[in-house]
């Protein structure tokens, strides 16, 4: 009697701490959501109010609102359009190396972002704005050239009808829904592929400009050795000049000057060899080595040992 008496009791209970346990799970797995969905509607006011600040170019206070957000979007669907608003914002600060930071970033954490394109091109102008006058150290100017090239690689051929037709959908659905953060970022890069024009053409462009940069600083090198008499270390680069840069402006100089170091090094073998070259590459400019080549031929019977000085 007394046992039954004192079971009774959990009979009751235990059914009342089950539906709280139910009451209490129900109850926590719904307040997460609740919570992240918080977060991002507080990410994505956040981001809105950023992108009125680039439309009005006020880009010192958008890159601090957009910096605040690196956090909370990562990994979410606002997270590309984050990074290449601070890129863009960045880039128009001409802060271009944080630029060129963020477009990778974009790049290597959201590489199938519809903003990878453009990030691409953008991260390769950052580098050719840093590159540097010519006789200053090449670094940025080597990776404008890179970046370029991988530009043309991934996307050789220039897409204006694409970038035009995005520019008409997503105008559009902005009348529809003009608060939407992700629509005006993406409308806002089709209108900025459109700007640039041809970005395949600008980058194949750019490669040029950048090489003929590239040679004319190894070129100055080269002279520097020829002022300091230290006429092999010049020979040296304007090798490099003519086997790296024959697309360039200064290889023909090159030449020149590779002929001028043989004859000051009593290479006269080689100075008649290189001679013979540059008459087969420039016939029209054979008058410019006449005396070096007549004062080879003077010289070549002293040396007969191609080695000797």
């Amino acid at each position: 009697m007394s046992q039954s008496v004192k079971r009774k009791p959990l009979r009751k209970i235990l059914p009342g701490l089950f539906c709280i346990a139910i009451s209490l799970s129900a109850c926590s797995s719904s307040k997460l959501p609740a919570e992240q969905v918080s977060t991002v509607s507080q990410a994505e006011s956040q981001y809105r109010r950023a992108t009125e600040l680039i439309d009005r170019k006020k880009y010192d206070k958008a890159i601090v609102v957009l910096e605040s957000l690196l956090f909370s979007t990562r990994a979410t669907n606002l997270e590309d359009d984050v990074l290449h608003s601070l890129a863009n914002s960045y880039y128009q600060k001409k802060q271009y190396l944080l630029a060129a930071d963020m477009y990778r970033r974009l790049l290597q954490q959201t590489p199938d972002s519809p903003f990878a394109k453009s990030a691409q091109f953008e991260l390769a102008k950052s580098y050719e704005q840093l590159s540097p006058f010519y006789e200053l150290d090449q670094e940025y100017t080597v990776k404008a050239i890179n970046e370029f090239s991988t530009y043309l690689d991934e996307y050789p051929l220039d897409d204006s009808a694409q970038a035009q037709s995005d520019a008409e959908l997503y105008k559009e659905l902005l009348k529809v829904n003009p608060t939407n953060a992700s629509y005006k970022a993406k409308y806002d890069e089709a209108m900025a592929q459109l700007s640039n024009g041809a970005p395949a053409s600008y980058s194949k462009s750019a490669i040029l400009k950048l090489r003929d940069k590239l040679a004319h600083n190894r070129y100055s090198i080269a002279l520097q050795y020829v002022r300091l008499k230290k006429y092999r270390a010049a020979d040296i680069y304007f090798d490099v000049v003519i086997n790296q840069y024959p697309d360039t402006k200064w290889v023909k100089s090159a030449w020149l000057g590779k002929i001028d170091t043989n004859i000051r090094r009593n290479k006269w073998f080689e100075a008649r060899q290189t001679i013979e070259r540059f008459q087969q590459l420039y016939p029209d400019n054979s008058k410019e080595v006449e005396a070096s080549y007549k004062k080879v031929m003077e010289h070549f019977s002293e040396a007969r040992n191609p080695e000797s000085k």
